[in-house]
């Protein structure tokens, strides 16, 4: 079982200490979420769940084999009910044809949310998703933190929406890529400008640091590419006799396409410092 923003953890502890005999995978983007969980899995000295510090798009392209979750929850995800912030929104009709490849024959997905134009959403987009949906009114019944908040200020009702597999959508998994770091002879960093790189894969090159003293650089990019945005440094060293160029340390990357991109653009750019 799968559970997506999972906040202060309490549902999913709660089911992992009702369900020894499954497994358990919470995934969130805040590191103190994920703190907070990790302290209450101590606590109930609970084995059979893991935690990931992940998007859950990624998660589920690249961590989880095809068929292998029985149940996905999402309790209270951000509705993002502005027009313009349509497209953070999780459950599109992409994402539902990743979970589907995702879940076993049988699997099931569960939504529960405090706000009904959000379900209705939800609902335009399971159509050639492999779903079928049904959704209904409840009462509190979860005891999460955003259940507590909403019901303090005076809400009573929510609403449970279910997705059931009944057709399976293959989406391979997607694999990662074995990034190529760079060695180049000779490098000016005062002569170093920001590029960038336009196409299927956009790659922006927003700030450059050097410290002359460590003889060190680094090179903060932007990268965009199908389904992934990331941001992170490169980092530009001297090493022995060359200049090395890698990701710095740190940055937490997805090796991805766009990332090798990046770093072959940064070294394209280095190399031109001296010519």
């Amino acid at each position: 079982d799968v559970e997506i923003g999972f906040g202060n953890g309490e549902f999913l502890v709660r089911t992992a200490q009702e369900h020894p005999e499954r497994h358990f995978v919470g995934i969130e983007q805040e590191w103190a979420s994920v703190q907070r969980g990790l302290r209450r899995l101590a606590q109930a000295e609970l084995r059979n769940v893991r935690l990931l510090l992940v998007d859950a798009r990624i998660a589920m392209e690249r961590l989880f084999a095809p068929q292998t979750i029985q149940r996905v929850y999402a309790l209270f995800p951000c509705p993002w009910p502005k027009e313009r912030h349509i497209r953070h929104r999780l459950f599109a009709h992409t994402f539902l044809t990743l979970l589907n490849s995702r879940l076993v024959p049988t699997g099931e997905v569960q939504v529960v949310t405090d706000q009904q134009p959000y379900v209705d959403w939800v609902l335009e987009q399971v159509p050639e998703t492999g779903f079928i949906a049904a959704w209904s009114p409840i009462a509190p019944s979860f005891h999460t933190k955003y259940e507590r908040k909403w019901y303090e200020t005076g809400q009573h009702e929510f609403f449970d929406l279910r997705l059931q597999k009944t057709s399976h959508l293959s989406s391979p998994l997607r694999e990662d890529v074995t990034l190529q770091t760079h060695r180049i002879a000779q490098f000016n960093p005062a002569q170093f400008p920001l590029a960038s790189l336009h196409g299927p894969i956009t790659v922006t090159c927003k700030e450059f640091l050097y410290d002359p003293q460590k003889r060190k650089g680094l090179v903060w990019v932007f990268v965009a590419e199908e389904g992934l945005t990331q941001d992170f440094w490169i980092e530009i060293a001297r090493s022995g006799m060359d200049w090395t160029i890698r990701p710095a340390r740190g940055c937490g990357i997805v090796p991805t396409v766009g990332v090798q991109s990046a770093l072959d653009l940064v070294r394209d750019t280095a190399q031109q410092t001296v010519s």
